[in-house]
């Protein structure tokens, strides 16, 4: 007879006067809760002997890059001439400023639910989608320049619709890292990308520039539209292999809470998180004030504009180059704290600079700690969360970088409109370093490595109800024998599995200890249905297994842990609505 028939029902077990709820685990110490406060994975620790060359060797990733680099040379050159038609057809200092805001809100707001999709749908299809959305956006926007109907805000409702797409498209590209290129090779491959994307940005700005200069913005906005066509054909003729899928598609709601759920539940994700809200929201503040620093410092022209960018991503070239030697030498707070402290010192001199060649040089160093801070980042998101949610965590990551950079662009083009730009350059140079002294109280971890993979041995158990998928509440309980002597360790090994469990979906989680045998520890936990009783044990990582094992090693007895697994009634039922099933030994 099963456990759930044994001992009855869930509700009896739990209100039983024999247990007592440390559903918050007072006894605790805090010194236990760190220590079992698992670190994620050290990005350098990652296995680094291959040489970043050796992905262009894997041709689905050659020719991804390839056509992402035409993508982006052309998004670039739009960039330019939507900067530089502000200047033109606005005449606040704000308005620019928004339109690198009007591009980095929609990431803001909607990477999160676009991240949802890329984990449970087919992101070939989904990057396609967006691709398309935005080729026919961008086609609006240059009939538009054309026939002279764009206004300042029809200016910023197209680059905002672009960003809509750049949204979709994000998380689906970044995470497919993984189904191109093998882990250990990521780090490699987030390296190389962002290094792709800043040597167009060395030399876009600048095309762009000359492109507006020459025959105007309208130009460079078709050459937008047309730079999307090469990444619409490169994703047409990839097949990305994809696991067979074993369960049904988690529903958009769930799905979007569980990404939330799983990075709240994380802390060192929302460290990094955190920190690159920070540097989104004041180092943002070079990009957006660069065509009036371009105009009204430096007297330059859209061609002056686009050199300065072409500065800006030549220096990130040279950060990206940097970056993996760096990350062997130093810690990853070493290298975040100083990426904030140069780039802050950069901006003031940017800010008092008169001369385009001093301007330019500053340029070199904002981009090189540009990309060593962001690319740490976004590295260390990917490296530190399981498959099955990375998606909505980068998604996360950009929501609170992007959105730092859409929030500091407003703020640094309001304060450049009413004090000037040198001022508003000046006043975000002191805010990084207030983003560096941060690092002091929320240092940014140093990753071991914990290994994100599927641990792989859940398997459903045999049950003798007839349960559905979407049947539910369950609530599961695990019976522990722990000795006395054994009670500190055991609870702080509870602690990072109250911790692990409701990252991964558990709801209601306790702890009780039986009154009469104090030796009686259970620990229960609900899920609403059983399917999601089944996810919840499937988005187990092999780094969640030391927890287990702890857990295990202080139970007594030659006989794992005991799991009840019981459903739920809140009111007793009229009738049995869940016959048995035919016991297989009665066949």
């Amino acid at each position: 007879m099963p456990s759930a028939v044994r001992r009855g029902s869930a509700e009896k077990r739990a209100t039983s006067p024999g247990l007592t709820c440390l559903s918050q685990l007072r006894g605790l110490s805090r010194k236990g809760i760190r220590e079992c406060d698992f670190p994620l994975r050290k990005v350098r620790d990652v296995p680094q002997h291959a040489s970043p060359l050796r992905l262009f060797q894997n041709a689905p990733f050659r020719a991804l890059w390839t056509a992402t680099l035409a993508s982006n040379l052309g998004g670039l050159i739009q960039a330019v001439g939507a900067g530089w038609m502000m200047t033109s057809i606005a005449t606040s200092s704000d308005m620019v400023a928004l339109v690198q805001a009007s591009t980095a809100l929609p990431i803001m707001l909607f990477s999160l639910p676009a991240g949802a999709l890329a984990d449970g749908l087919d992101r070939r299809k989904i990057m396609l989608t967006a691709q398309i959305f935005m080729l026919l956006v961008s086609v609006a926007l240059t009939v538009c320049a054309y026939t002279d109907l764009l206004t300042p805000w029809l200016l910023l409702g197209f680059t905002f619709l672009i960003g809509c797409g750049t949204a979709l498209h994000n998380p689906s590209w970044q995470s497919s890292m993984g189904d191109i290129v093998p882990r250990e090779d990521l780090p490699s491959a987030v390296l190389v990308n962002s290094m792709g994307f800043n040597l167009m940005r060395s030399v876009g700005p600048a095309i762009g520039g000359a492109v507006v200069a020459a025959i105007g913005a309208a130009a460079a906005f078709a050459i937008n539209a047309a730079s999307y066509l090469t990444l619409i054909i490169a994703l047409l003729r990839w097949t990305p292999l994809r696991p067979a899928a074993t369960l049904p598609r988690e529903a958009f709601a769930p799905a979007v809470a569980a990404g939330l759920r799983y990075v709240a539940m994380s802390p060192n994700l929302v460290k990094v998180m955190f920190r690159g809200f920070l540097f989104g929201f004041t180092a943002i503040a070079v990009l957006a004030l660069l065509p009036l620093v371009a105009r009204n410092l430096l007297g330059g022209s859209a061609l002056t504009y686009g050199i300065m960018l072409g500065c800006f991503g030549f220096g990130a070239i040279g950060g990206a180059f940097a970056s993996g030697p760096l990350r062997e030498r130093y810690s990853n707070e070493t290298i975040v704290r100083s990426a904030f402290l140069v780039f802050s010192a950069a901006v003031v001199v940017l800010g008092l600079s008169r001369e385009i060649w001093l301007s330019c040089l500053t340029l070199l160093f904002c981009g090189a700690c540009w990309v060593m801070a962001l690319s740490l980042f976004n590295a260390t998101v990917q490296l530190s969360t399981p498959r099955w949610v990375v998606g909505r965590a980068l998604a996360l990551y950009q929501t609170a970088t992007f959105g730092g950079m859409a929030g500091g662009s407003w703020l640094w083009g309001t304060i450049a409109d009413s004090h000037g730009s040198d001022r508003a350059l000046l006043i975000s140079g002191a805010w990084l370093v207030l983003g560096a002294l941060v690092g002091l109280r929320l240092p940014l971890p140093e990753f071991e490595g914990n290994n994100f993979d599927p641990l792989d041995r859940f398997s459903e158990p045999q049950l003798r109800l007839d349960l559905k998928y979407r049947s539910g509440p369950i609530m599961i309980m695990v019976d522990y024998d722990i000795a006395q002597e054994n009670v500190p360790a055991f609870l702080a090994a509870m602690a990072a599995r109250r911790r692990i469990r409701i990252r991964d979906g558990a709801r209601q989680w306790a702890l009780l200890r039986d009154l009469e045998n104090p030796d009686i520890w259970t620990e229960t936990y609900h899920v609403a249905t059983w399917i999601e009783y089944v996810r919840h044990n499937q988005r187990r990582t092999k780094a969640d297994a030391e927890s287990a094992e702890r857990l295990r090693a202080l139970h007594k007895g030659d006989r794992p842990p005991h799991v009840h697994r019981m459903i739920e009634r809140q009111t007793v039922p009229l009738r049995d609505d869940m016959p048995l099933k035919d016991h297989p030994d009665m066949h």
